[in-house]
């Protein structure tokens, strides 16, 4: 299981001294109609608090079912909340400097809700039954489920067209996701770690289509194929593990292929300003990557924009060829096991693959010169993070050791992802000290 990013006497030295012990809310203030999300943390004694609002401090007083404060920014700016509390959450207002005259106020309704105290330090497993699905990946959903960092969830997720395991339509098509899952602590300019522990059928079937989808055809093949587009039923013969087209006559009667379950989707919330994008998008939070290489055993690395994260997963797949060539890949139900783990100041641009045997970065754009640009940025970001090289150093490793591969033709997006084989990378020196802008990243033992 790759384990070069999580070091934990490291990360552990990146938490904020009091991140375990000091009572913290979720904080959403409305905003003419978009909601910012914000992590309060305060210590409280004799009525009075102390803490912070995201990066900025905040002092003020608790008493009688009431919290007021004041947040403080870096330009002096005060930022004053007034809220009622009924149990774990409040709401109120709050008096801010207005956003386009910084001498002028306004004010504004917030509401928050307070993240439950970790009952036990040993990470826990999770075992999450979804009763309903989003089809958008959001920060205004209501978080299904609280973990931390070293937890583990168990659930189960539909295919793409919204179908779970007995062959129930549960949810709308269109790669509906359970989620989105609150990881404690996490914050913009962090870094999610999900290990993907277990991903197992739990169907005898998958469908799929034939066909090619509109960036692979030439006029000529475009001519010919318009009557293609045709659902097609796929045998899945678990105790074998292999899948085979359902009532198979002519060449490929005897066609089988050894199943590879994959997720399509795995993604954090979008940040603020951001409105909620479709599940079948993808962005630089993950979404629809539909990259075959998020598999059991392999870690993805996704830049925390909102607090708690919010991840979002689903769209099982049984196998995919490079690219979801033909629209659909062998769309099923999974059960799943992930770990999370939290990389904190450790921001990264672009979604991040680790296997046992090489590190990747997916670009996703509008074409595919986009995408190749995107992963080749993020790999140069990966080489200098983690092995202090100087982007001269970074470019000459690429030019004899990078690989590229068609990860997604099907979405709006194109994804291409950039790799290398870490056995090349031996002869490198991971960075193991915390200097400003760069986080430690030096690997445990394999």
């Amino acid at each position: 299981m790759p384990t070069p990013m999580r070091l934990p006497a490291v990360l552990l030295a990146l938490l904020p001294l009091n991140a375990l012990a000091a009572e913290q809310w979720i904080v959403a203030t409305d905003l003419w109609g978009s909601r910012n999300y914000q992590t309060l943390q305060v210590d409280v004694q004799d009525g009075r608090i102390a803490g912070r609002l995201d990066a900025d401090p905040v002092t003020g007083t608790l008493g009688a079912g009431q919290m007021v404060f004041t947040a403080t920014d870096s330009q002096g700016q005060r930022y004053q909340f007034d809220g009622r509390i009924d149990g774990a959450r409040m709401q109120g207002q709050s008096d801010q400097p207005d956003t386009n005259n910084r001498e002028a106020r306004a004010v504004h309704a917030f509401s928050a809700w307070k993240v439950p105290a970790r009952v036990s330090t040993v990470p826990q497993r999770h075992v999450f039954t979804p009763t309903d699905y989003s089809n958008t990946f959001s920060a205004d959903r209501a978080p299904v489920l609280v973990i931390w960092p070293g937890d583990s969830v168990q659930t189960r997720t539909l295919d793409s067209g919204g179908v779970d395991e007995k062959g129930v339509t549960r949810a709308l098509f269109g790669n509906p996701q359970v989620g989105p899952f609150f990881v404690v602590g996490a914050e913009p300019g962090d870094t999610l770690a999900i290990t993907l522990t277990s991903l197992k059928l739990n169907r005898d079937y998958a469908d799929s289509l034939d066909g090619l989808v509109g960036r692979l055809k030439t006029p000529r093949v475009a001519a010919e194929a318009t009557g293609l587009g045709k659902p097609v039923r796929w045998q899945l013969d678990r105790s074998r593990g292999v899948a085979r087209p359902q009532g198979a006559s002519g060449g490929l009667r005897h066609f089988e292929v050894p199943v590879k379950p994959m997720l399509g989707g795995l993604a954090l919330a979008p940040g603020f300003g951001y409105p909620p994008f479709s599940t079948g998008d993808t962005s630089d939070f993950g979404g629809n990557m539909d990259f075959n290489a998020v598999v059991e055993g392999n870690t993805v690395y996704l830049p925390v924009q909102q607090p708690g994260a919010l991840m979002y997963l689903g769209d099982g797949h049984a196998l995919q060829g490079d690219g979801e060539t033909t629209q659909w890949a062998l769309e099923t139900s999974l059960d799943v096991v992930v770990k999370v783990e939290l990389l904190k100041q450790h921001a990264i641009a672009t979604p991040r693959v680790e296997s046992a045997t090489q590190i990747m970065t997916l670009g996703q754009g509008g074409s595919s010169d986009d995408a190749l640009r995107i992963a080749t940025s993020g790999m140069l970001q990966w080489l200098r993070q983690a092995y202090g090289l100087t982007l001269s150093e970074a470019t000459q490793v690429l030019g004899v050791a990078v690989q590229y591969q068609v990860a997604n033709l099907a979405g709006r997006s194109v994804g291409v992802a950039a790799k290398l084989d870490k056995a090349l990378l031996q002869g490198l020196q991971l960075q193991t000290t915390v200097e400003p802008g760069r986080a430690a990243v030096k690997p445990a033992a394999r």
